[in-house]
């Protein structure tokens, strides 16, 4: 499986869990949440049948109830519609806020009951059960009367006790204080004997059958006690809270399908520096080092993609120079290879008579040749690693004045003064001839570039910072600012021409560099045209030289 299924199998797999889980965790809430709102709802609608039945009992009627169910309604923010057996409305908080009446239809209504439980005592006078009876239809019927008519007149009403389930209605302190003259007249209105004749003679004709008794008083008292109501909360037209798991279900859906497309995007995006960086490197093994990968950002993949560019420009920079560096070679071995095979050509068909001048010009181009070969290598040990060093403890000052001595000869003859500058011994660990050879090629290329009248100087220096340095300093033609950065290239000359009488094979800064860098050290040129070179050779100091 490619690295971008994989990426995108694992991180789809997380956001489908993920996403899977917070469903099911909100699913799992929101039921816990109706079920808590609906053990709420029934708090809600015990307490107003509660309030309802009070109302009811104290009363003894459901005159005026309309004021405590609109009460109810605001406490609640509940639709209360109170209805009786036969349909009438006896309470609608719709009516009552003044809005059309909703339905009931589909909801199931609560039973309000208010009218007295009579029953006789177990423990009884079997000959007072009839008065007993008689006198509580009475007691109850005088007593609504007078509870609905203090009520009606919007004073409070109470119970001030039951008496074989029978309540008995009396008037609050405050309202016996407030009307007292409407008390005693719903008093009076209450003490009518209309039904006293009929009322005993029903009562009469059950003798002493509690049961038959206990019926009269629900007959007789039916007409004046508050009629049963029924109760509905709510309304079937109003929206509810319909639990259905589909729409959760859909919905955890459509946001996995919308996390595993981003993740194949990003996927895509992320991946497509991989593509491309595998796209070049196959190309970049098949030979092709032009190609090159978008490096934006400052991400892992960018900065990879940049490390790639600087690898392909480092390969096709070292292919320009192995290209170069062939024809170079070739260039340079053309010329005395030319030379050998004229003369030769030339002696073999009689053309030039051999002499002594011939030989000698034919020994200088094969040493000349063989001089090319030697350096090319020596570089080519040297930048592999190879080229053996014999390292002692020796002295630069010494060094530099050998080097004087053995290239005097030379500065006499073009007419350079070759001076040497050095404050006392200065020691290095190194290879005294490898370092002969080095500074011998600067001031070598310090005398072909000063004309006659100017000066070569050699001083040396340190240590300082734990470094040495030598200078070869010359008053010579100098290098124009261009050309200093290929000075220690392989071949290079600041003649275009390639002359050898002034530019010399080409080889010998590339070939000191290598040494210097091989003994720890650094070796830099600065140049002004017309004022002269200098060429700086730095280097680990080593243990003082002991004085001669």
């Amino acid at each position: 499986m490619s690295l971008r299924l994989r990426i995108l199998a694992l991180v789809s797999l997380v956001a489908v869990t993920a996403v899977g889980a917070t469903a099911y965790l909100a699913f799992t809430q929101v039921s816990r949440q109706v079920a808590e709102s609906t053990a709420a709802d029934q708090q809600t609608i015990a307490h107003i049948i509660d309030e309802l039945t009070r109302y009811g009992e104290t009363h003894g009627t459901w005159e005026g109830v309309s004021r405590t169910v609109r009460e109810l309604a605001n406490r609640t923010d509940q639709r209360i519609k109170l209805v009786t057996k036969q349909g009438t409305v006896v309470a609608d908080t719709d009516t009552l806020d003044g809005r059309t009446a909703r339905g009931v239809s589909d909801l199931i209504p609560m039973t309000v009951d208010v009218r007295p439980r009579f029953h006789l005592p177990e423990a009884r006078d079997d000959r007072a059960a009839p008065d007993a009876t008689l006198q509580a239809i009475r007691r109850y019927r005088s007593g609504v009367r007078f509870a609905a008519c203090l009520t009606r007149n919007m004073l409070g009403v109470s119970v001030s006790t039951v008496r074989l389930g029978v309540p008995e209605y009396v008037a609050d302190p405050e309202a016996a204080q407030s009307g007292p003259h409407v008390v005693d007249d719903c008093r009076a209105r209450s003490r009518a004997t209309d039904g006293d004749v009929a009322d005993a003679e029903a009562v009469a004709g059950c003798g002493v059958d509690v049961a038959c008794l206990e019926g009269e008083f629900v007959d007789r008292t039916a007409g004046v006690a508050p009629v049963p109501l029924f109760v509905y909360i709510g309304a079937t037209d109003e929206p509810g809270l319909a639990l259905r798991p589909w729409p959760v279900v859909a919905a955890a859906v459509l946001v996995a399908m919308l996390a595993v497309a981003g993740t194949a995007a990003l996927s895509r995006r992320l991946l497509r520096p991989i593509d491309d960086l595998t796209t070049a490197a196959a190309r970049l093994g098949e030979g092709d080092l032009s190609l090159r990968v978008p490096a934006q950002g400052d991400d892992e993949l960018a900065r990879l993609a940049r490390s790639f560019n600087r690898m392909a420009d480092s390969l096709q920079r070292g292919e320009e120079r192995q290209k170069r560096l062939v024809a170079d070679v070739a260039h340079e071995l053309r010329t005395p290879l030319a030379n050998l095979r004229g003369y030769l050509e030339a002696l073999q068909d009689g053309v030039v008579t051999p002499g002594p001048e011939t030989f000698a010009s034919l020994l200088e181009e094969a040493v000349l040749q063989q001089r090319i070969v030697d350096d090319l290598q020596d570089l080519a040990l040297a930048e592999a690693g190879a080229l053996a060093y014999h390292r002692s403890r020796i002295d630069l000052a010494e060094l530099v004045e050998t080097c004087r001595t053995a290239h005097q000869t030379a500065a006499d003859t073009v007419g350079v003064t070759l001076l040497v500058r050095s404050a006392g011994p200065v020691a290095v660990d190194a290879d005294p001839d490898r370092l002969r050879q080095v500074i011998g090629n600067l001031v070598t290329n310090a005398l072909r570039a000063t004309p006659s009248g100017g000066s070569v100087t050699l001083s040396t220096a340190g240590p300082v910072d734990g470094r040495v340095t030598v200078e070869v300093r010359d008053t010579g033609v100098g290098i124009a600012a261009e050309d200093l950065p290929y000075v220690f290239d392989r071949f290079w000359r600041v003649d275009t021409a390639r002359g050898r009488d002034t530019g010399g094979g080409g080889l010998g800064l590339a070939i000191a560099r290598q040494i210097v860098t091989d003994h720890g050290g650094q070796i830099t040129m600065d140049s002004q045209p017309g004022r002269g070179t200098t060429v700086t050779m730095t280097l680990p100091a080593g243990v003082a030289c002991p004085p001669p």
